[in-house]
């Protein structure tokens, strides 16, 4: 399994006993977060946990394995060993108790008592926009997701997902191309990539500024049961949920029900009716989900307040190069221009097709030569099997 290298991200904050407690009950066999919150809010400060005696460990309802694992110093000595191995691989722990902890994720029914943390922990505290979806989407999926997080990220709004293969990762290079941060919440440990063949976007991820946080401790490796849970805090980070394909039966809807059990807004992508891809989109959009076709449908339904906070912040902040969809049309080759016009952004089209569609027009070796100047500059992409789509 890929892991991240350890020059990415800065150190974290030495570490207190109240932070400490928080971490040794995460890691205490049995508890939950619920349990874990209840327990704390009967404490005068967190770090009390490790002083009390059997009994009283007993009256905040734990499990006994819990009760004689905190005992036993086993869960202090436990966060200990894991606030060094955290420390070591650059990362940082954040508790509920933390001025970092993001106050969204309070209002959830079960915030995560701890956050494990690589990059800047400040993003959390930024309105963000949760953008999820199958993994594996049509090209008109891939495109919108990742158009939609590009003009979004351009316009000072958090893209955040969870770094799935599909959409997840087209939002997320969406977001990186409009040369702003973005927001990965994994299912796995901070230390451990998932897909492996993301190690190269969650590298490009943190050296963009941007963050990677979990609720779960190093070294836990991909569990089915993590990634259900993984969404509800995607959600509670967020200010609204955009969904942009995803089957009947996808894990999708389950962030979008956290989404609306949340009461977070509701975004999607509609799509063709024929397509098993547009099953959830389209049926949100029926149950009252905002239909979006550009980023202006997001930003219309934001409120008047927010939105003057980004605009205001955009206006101050120095122009970074803004991203392709904001800037001019280059002026293209005759044989790119050509070749960028047999090309769709929701179908995708295979060299033989393209060479066949131009065979009077280009020779093989000049439609070779567009294909690979396009894909550089951006405006095609290429997909398995040496198909290509236009970015839209």
């Amino acid at each position: 399994m890929a892991t991240l290298s350890q020059n990415l991200a800065p150190s974290s904050p030495q570490i207190d006993d109240d932070r400490l407690a928080w971490l040794a009950l995460a890691l205490t066999p049995g508890l939950g977060p619920r349990r874990i919150l209840e327990a704390m809010r009967q404490l005068e400060a967190p770090s009390q946990i490790f002083g009390l005696p059997l009994t009283e460990l007993e009256a905040l309802r734990f499990p006994a394995e819990a009760v004689q694992f905190l005992f036993d110093g086993k869960a202090r000595h436990v966060a200990e060993e894991e606030w060094a191995a955290v420390n070591a691989q650059g990362g940082t722990i954040i508790t509920y108790g933390c001025t970092e902890y993001p106050a969204r994720l309070k209002e959830i029914y079960d915030p995560p008592p701890v956050l494990w943390a690589r990059g800047d922990v400040k993003l959390l505290a930024r309105p963000a926009i949760a953008v999820v979806g199958t993994r594996h989407p049509s090209p008109y999926g891939s495109g919108m997701a990742e158009m939609l997080s590009r003009d979004l990220a351009a316009h000072r709004l958090l893209i955040a997902s969870g770094m799935a293969r599909g959409v997840d990762t087209y939002a997320h290079k969406g977001a990186l191309a409009a040369r702003m941060p973005t927001l990965a919440v994994w299912g796995t440990g901070i230390d451990v990539i998932y897909p492996k063949e993301n190690k190269k976007l969650a590298e490009e991820i943190l050296a963009g500024g941007g963050a990677i946080i979990s609720e779960v401790p190093l070294g836990t490796f991909p569990a089915a049961q993590n990634f259900p849970r993984r969404n509800r805090i995607l959600s509670g980070l967020s200010i609204g949920v955009l969904v942009v394909e995803a089957s009947e039966n996808s894990g999708t809807r389950i962030t979008a029900r956290c989404a609306a059990e949340q009461n977070r807004d509701l975004f999607a992508v509609p799509g063709n009716v024929t397509s098993k891809g547009s099953w959830t989109p389209n049926m949100l959009i029926r149950q009252g989900a905002k239909l979006v076709a550009t980023w202006e449908d997001i930003w219309d339904d934001l409120s008047s307040q927010l939105r003057s906070n980004l605009e205001s912040e955009s206006s101050s902040a120095s122009k970074p190069e803004s991203p392709a969809s904001l800037l001019p049309d280059p002026v293209l080759r005759p044989e790119e221009a050509l070749v960028l016009e047999v090309l769709r952004a929701d179908e995708s089209l295979q060299i033989d097709e393209i060479l066949e569609q131009l065979e009077t027009q280009l020779t093989s070796s000049e439609v070779f030569t567009a294909i690979f100047e396009l894909e550089m500059a951006g405006r095609i992409r290429s997909l398995p099997g040496k198909n290509y789509v236009r970015v839209l």
